[in-house]
């Protein structure tokens, strides 16, 4: 699921990402405010995050700042059962969805995808 400031950027994100998954992986997105300028509402991050929620989990990449305490919020809105296998990726945007959705694609359990795009913040370094 892609989170982030900018309508735009969030359905970008997730039409990269669905294409390298087609159907295999449910990908959800939101941004921008409700009048079109930057901004996100835990509301629609909570809407879609059930729109692509399963037993397997759910994983959350954010742009910055408030997208990632929205996302938070939104967690904290579900029920305990849903909530605990939700979680926020800290990775880069773009690669980090990319990376993940190959791995959850290829069948990688929501830790694997976790440790998959979190590597990229050790790349190079």
């Amino acid at each position: 699921m892609i989170v982030s400031h900018s309508r735009l950027v969030a359905q970008g994100v997730a039409d990269m990402a669905t294409q390298i998954v087609t159907d295999a992986v449910p990908i959800a997105w939101t941004g921008g405010a409700a009048d079109g300028q930057l901004g996100c509402h835990a509301d629609a991050i909570y809407n879609a995050i059930i729109s692509v929620w399963s037993p397997a989990g759910v994983a959350i990449f954010v742009d910055m700042g408030s997208t990632e305490l929205n996302s938070e919020v939104a967690i904290e809105l579900l029920s305990p059962e849903k909530a605990k296998v939700v979680r926020i990726i800290d990775a880069p945007l773009v690669e980090g969805v990319i990376v993940a959705s190959y791995k959850a694609v290829a069948g990688g359990s929501l830790k694997q995808v976790e440790l998959a795009a979190n590597e990229l913040n050790h790349a190079g370094g």
